[in-house]
């Protein structure tokens, strides 16, 4: 599976503990002012943290972008199924939770890649977590990898883990982690990620 060069490395710092260097977090971009708007085609982050690499590597006339509220429409959720439940809510619930993500615009990175007609393929989420350990850094949660099964074979997982590895990079993560079965160990491996732990976890009944 094709790789590309990394982006630029973000500049470190040492932690005296045990000498890791981690990354200092980036200068973030300002939001765009749209963040506060309801544009349906506002995007869900700043759009400066897609990665200009990443969309010349796509198929022709694709494009990678944030969400959008109006791609409750665009075949985003349809691509979710793909990978697991859904379920069924009306679109005043979907901007109801899609708002509340777009208040949280530091936090929250939802990419989608759209074909030529405009139609949501695939997609992939980071969800950056603030701590105090390792000096305030800052974890990436990478979740939800789906691409549309018609779709599958165009390399779009491995930009989209590209991608997200960009903004991780760029909002000053010092890592990225992710669950995975084990028949989809090799492919993380091809996109850098390596063996850490054990996954565990406990799930709980939602109300009625």
């Amino acid at each position: 599976m094709a790789t590309t060069q990394p982006p630029q490395q973000p500049t470190t710092m040492t932690n005296g503990d045990n000498n890791t260097h981690i990354p200092s977090p980036a200068p973030t971009p300002t939001p765009s002012a749209s963040h506060s708007t309801t544009d349906d085609d506002a995007p869900l982050f700043c759009p400066s943290y897609i990665s200009p690499m990443v969309q010349k590597q796509l198929p022709e006339n694709y494009t990678i972008r944030p969400l959008r509220r109006s791609d409750y429409s665009s075949g985003y959720l349809d691509v979710l199924r793909v990978l697991t439940s859904v379920g069924d809510f009306t679109i005043d619930q979907w901007n109801e939770r899609y708002d509340w993500m777009a208040k949280r615009c530091e936090e929250y990175f939802l990419l989608v890649i759209c074909d030529g007609a405009g139609r949501v393929v695939g997609t992939g989420s980071l969800i950056v977590e603030r701590k105090f350990i390792h000096s305030l850094g800052m974890v990436g949660h990478v979740e939800d990898i789906a691409v549309e099964m018609g779709q599958q074979g165009k390399k779009l997982g491995l930009r989209m883990i590209q991608a997200l590895d960009f903004v991780a990079q760029k909002v000053g993560c010092y890592k990225s982690i992710l669950d995975c079965s084990e028949a989809n160990e090799g492919f993380y491996v091809k996109c850098g990620f390596k063996r850490a732990g054990l996954e565990m976890a406990h799930y709980y009944n939602r109300p009625e």
